[in-house]
């Protein structure tokens, strides 16, 4: 297959580079890990993206997760159709929140109440504050390499992007809040002990993803969620989970439902907005009614609970209710892992890469493993994956362009969308092998 032209892309990235910083508005989409110049895409529907040149690929980051469905899936369109002939905000409380928010607390058993935001940064941050004022407390806990926004708590030792770029903090970033925020290592609950063991009287909650889905695809060890809600409970912080990428994505009730493990709060994005801009935070009703205006707990926005989200939202929890929809994501995430194994022992380069999955969430890295933490992550070879990526999209398969990303499986993926990405996997790991073989 001849290198697909991207003229109209090149062009639309000079220009973007003139008037946005960068050139793109989210830092992985600059190609900066990958290298060559970012795609503009133009349209998706189903498993498909067309760039503004008319390339099609296969799509398996699907806006970073929410698109479970798809692109375009009816029901969702059908919904947002009928949603903006009422309005596009109107700064006030609507039904479809309320309807919204019914559902999430319906799939998420231990959660008692829930607050619509704008984002998944936004939910992590005010979920911190909240915490913070419960327990009347200042420090928090996170993991290397987890990612939970680019609220300033949070960046630090974070993955994502900031892993991606080299700068798992950054700047501007006051350095009065490096103490209000301690890492610990993600899989090691000894090491969590310790810090407990030393300062928990000052720690009002420990944030993690439950899989860690933004230094590639990290899956918690066995007994790990466990320890952290045991150790959380004993000495009275909050445990917080942050399912902004988990939450309907492994299953209908996230994680923790997949786990069975019972949080104080949780953070959602994404999905449940059906792709559009979206959060939501929730938890125990003690805690969750410190909010304003039922307690003092301070946090606002004006587009939060918007009636196109909303109504995105609602339709796309709707298609995903029926228990048929999860077996047939883990059904095409097992054909798809499988075949790709496959092609990396065919192409020679089978014990030098490893595989990550839980249903419809997948990873991949070109490191011979076990890969259970943030230093075990980034002994992955870069430059390989790089190599990997550009093949795959030479061959029409756009994935994330970043080694730190996971990459997700959708419902409109056909059995001939996977054998093509299979097949495609082939020619992409005798590219890798170049650099893992020292060639």
């Amino acid at each position: 297959m001849e290198q697909p032209s991207q003229e109209r892309s090149k062009a639309l990235y000079e220009r973007a580079r003139e008037v946005i910083p960068g050139g793109v508005n989210s830092p992985v989409r600059a190609f900066r890990a990958v290298g060559g110049d970012p795609l503009f895409f133009a349209r998706g529907e189903g498993p498909y993206l067309w760039d503004v040149d008319g390339v099609r690929y296969i799509d398996l980051v699907g806006s970073w997760g929410p698109l479970i469905l798809g692109h375009r899936p009816p029901a969702v369109e059908k919904a947002l159709m009928e949603a903006i002939k009422i309005g596009t905000s109107f700064g006030a409380p609507t039904e479809p929140e309320v309807l919204l928010a019914e559902m999430i607390l319906e799939a998420f058993p231990d959660m008692e109440m829930v607050r619509m935001v704008n984002s998944g940064t936004e939910a992590t941050m005010t979920a911190l504050r909240l915490a913070r004022a419960f327990t009347g407390r200042e420090r928090v806990v996170k993991f290397e390499g987890c990612y939970h926004g680019h609220s300033d708590p949070l960046l630090i030792k974070a993955g994502s992007g900031a892993l991606t770029l080299g700068v798992p903090t950054s700047p501007g970033v006051p350095f009065g809040l490096l103490n209000s925020t301690i890492v610990a290592q993600y899989n090691n609950l000894s090491g969590l002990e310790e810090i407990f063991s030393s300062v928990g009287s000052e720690i009002a909650a420990v944030i993690v993803e439950p899989v860690a889905a933004n230094m590639g695809l990290v899956l918690p060890a066995p007994g790990f969620l466990e320890g952290l809600r045991e150790i959380t409970k004993k000495h009275g912080a909050l445990l917080i989970f942050d399912e902004v990428i988990t939450g309907f994505r492994i299953e209908y009730g996230g994680a923790q439902t997949r786990y069975r493990i019972s949080p104080d709060l949780t953070c959602l994005g994404k999905i449940i907005g059906g792709g559009l801009p979206v959060g939501a935070f929730g938890g125990r009703r003690e805690v969750m009614e410190m909010l304003a205006p039922s307690g003092p707990v301070y946090q606002a926005g004006t587009l939060s609970g918007n009636p196109l989200a909303m109504a995105a939202g609602i339709a796309m929890l709707k298609e995903l209710k029926p228990e048929n929809v999860y077996l047939d994501l883990a059904s095409k995430s097992e054909y798809l892992i499988g075949g790709m194994k496959q092609a990396a022992s065919d192409a020679g380069v089978g014990d030098m890469v490893c595989f990550a999955g839980v249903e419809s969430l997948l990873g991949m890295f070109f490191t011979p493993g076990p890969v259970t933490d943030y230093a075990a992550a980034t002994k992955s070879n870069i430059e390989a994956y790089a190599r990997f990526f550009r093949e795959m999209l030479r061959q029409g398969v756009y994935m994330a362009p970043a080694q730190f990303e996971a990459f997700f499986v959708n419902l409109a993926l056909t059995r001939e969308n996977l054998d093509s990405i299979i097949k495609a996997s082939q020619s992409a790991f005798k590219e890798a092998g170049i650099v893992l073989h020292g060639g």
